[in-house]
């Protein structure tokens, strides 16, 4: 059996001190053989750098994913290619630079890791996710033994309807963006782990990991505001899944929240 940890979006300097402070002592606690993190609001709660992302991997994260919020940081598109634990979303243009899935191993057991866009209420131009992913599939077949796709999207349709829609052909389909960790974790008929949005990596005590005075008062009067990150109740929040290493088949997945010092879990088989 393997163990794998995926991280929901890491937002800013707390998601990255949580992940810092806590994944050392979670890898061993929990016998993790694999640690994949969306870290696509971890600089300043928008975007990513490529020395965030080699300080994120250098903590125990194995490969980092990212979504819609890929090109916020000025820069990072000239560096993004130059490391190569990190993917950007795999149904980008062909022409946009970076890779498009990571391989990892642990113990002979490879792992591939690939993002797809979800397009409702979206605003990066994107392919077809569906069609994405059953290319991207069928790329894989030989280059990794088990294949985790997730699905950066805000409409709980799209990614309930991609869960079932690569049922048996992957081991696990896991949703990030919406920042809300959802109560719908389960294991599909035909052996995917399915989970609608791991949740957020950061301040809870906000708005989706922003100060709350200020989104409350754009709601209310309409005007342009400054959104800073928060800083109260940080977590790390993810989907912590069991693999039977034998069919590559989900045993188990189970939503992870962890406050220091300790992790709670809620099982689904």
């Amino acid at each position: 059996m393997l163990k794998l940890l995926f991280i929901g979006d890491v937002v800013g300097r707390p998601g990255r001190e949580i992940v810092a402070s806590q994944l050392p002592r979670l890898r061993g606690d929990l016998a993790l053989d694999f640690v994949i993190a969306n870290a696509e609001n971890s600089a300043a709660g928008a975007g990513i750098t490529g020395v965030i992302a080699k300080s994120l991997l250098d903590c125990g994260i194995d490969a980092i994913t990212l979504g819609d919020h890929v090109w916020d940081q000025r820069g990072f598109e000239s560096e993004i290619g130059q490391i190569d634990r990190v993917c950007r979303p795999a149904n980008l243009p062909a022409s946009c630079p970076g890779w498009d899935h990571v391989v990892i191993q642990s113990r002979g057991f490879r792992v591939a890791v690939f993002t797809v866009l979800g397009r409702q209420y979206m605003n990066l131009k994107a392919e077809c996710p569906f069609l994405c992913a059953d290319r991207m599939i069928e790329r894989l077949k030989g280059q990794a033994d088990a294949i985790i796709v997730e699905i950066h999207a805000e409409a709980t349709s799209e990614k309930q309807a991609m869960g079932w829609h690569l049922d048996g052909r992957v081991t696990a389909v896991l949703g990030t963006h919406t920042h809300v960790p959802t109560a719908d974790a389960t294991v599909l008929p035909k052996g995917t782990a399915f989970l609608c949005d791991v949740g957020m990596t950061g301040p809870y005590a906000s708005v989706l990991g922003r100060q709350v005075e200020p989104v409350i008062a754009k709601f209310m009067d309409g005007m342009p505001r400054r959104f800073e990150v928060a800083t109260e109740d940080v977590r790390i929040s993810g989907a912590l899944i069991e693999i039977g290493a034998s069919m590559a088949r989900a045993e188990k997945i189970e939503l992870l929240t962890v406050r220091a010092p300790g992790p709670r879990l809620a099982t689904a088989t």
